[in-house]
């Protein structure tokens, strides 16, 4: 005799408890993956802003230093170039009396070409030279150092959101030195 679908719909529905979805114990495994992945991936994606700061920091001042022990090292000056948040490195436009654009860093004369760097990701650049004077990067600024261990000096100052960083480079020594401060609210 065949089976007909009533006969196993009530064979499915008397099987024995084992045999007929999930134990309490799977699930709660099932549960306990989720959270513990959830805690795990939370943290990672709250603080990606102040990461990002942190390491664009850490990558100027490490490009800074890069470029004073390399003055020092090869005895010929070296300098680092800072991009403002809102130049673009490679527009037409990009070439101003005194200045030159990327494709023209190369020797030519004494005009010596940036050793390093930096293109600003949302971080707004001030530079505040050794008379107080504060100026909004726009283009960018080049910082020298020169084989004696002095520099063209300054402070770099480095701003997103309520985050302000002071980079000060003394000009006799070219030491770099830097100072967090969090804005008031």
């Amino acid at each position: 005799m065949t089976r007909t679908l009533v006969s196993r719909l009530w064979l499915n529905s008397h099987r024995p408890a084992c045999e007929r979805g999930f134990t309490l114990l799977e699930i709660l495994l099932v549960l306990f993956i989720i959270a513990l992945a959830s805690v795990l991936a939370v943290p990672n994606v709250g603080g990606l802003d102040a990461r990002t700061y942190s390491a664009q920091l850490r990558k100027v001042e490490a490009l800074l230093r890069f470029a004073r022990r390399n003055a020092v090292l090869t005895g010929l000056p070296a300098s680092t170039r800072l991009y403002g948040p809102s130049h673009d490195p490679y527009a037409a436009d990009s070439v101003v009396a005194g200045q030159f654009a990327p494709e023209q860093e190369q020797d030519a004369g004494l005009l010596q070409a940036p050793l390093a760097r930096w293109e600003s990701q949302g971080i707004a650049l001030s530079f505040e030279d050794s008379t107080e004077r504060l100026t909004e990067v726009e283009r960018f600024i080049d910082v020298t150092f020169y084989p004696e261990g002095g520099s063209t000096g300054g402070t770099l100052i480095l701003s997103r959101d309520d985050r302000h960083t002071r980079i000060v480079i003394d000009p006799f020594t070219g030491r770099i030195s830097s100072e967090e401060t969090n804005a008031s609210k």
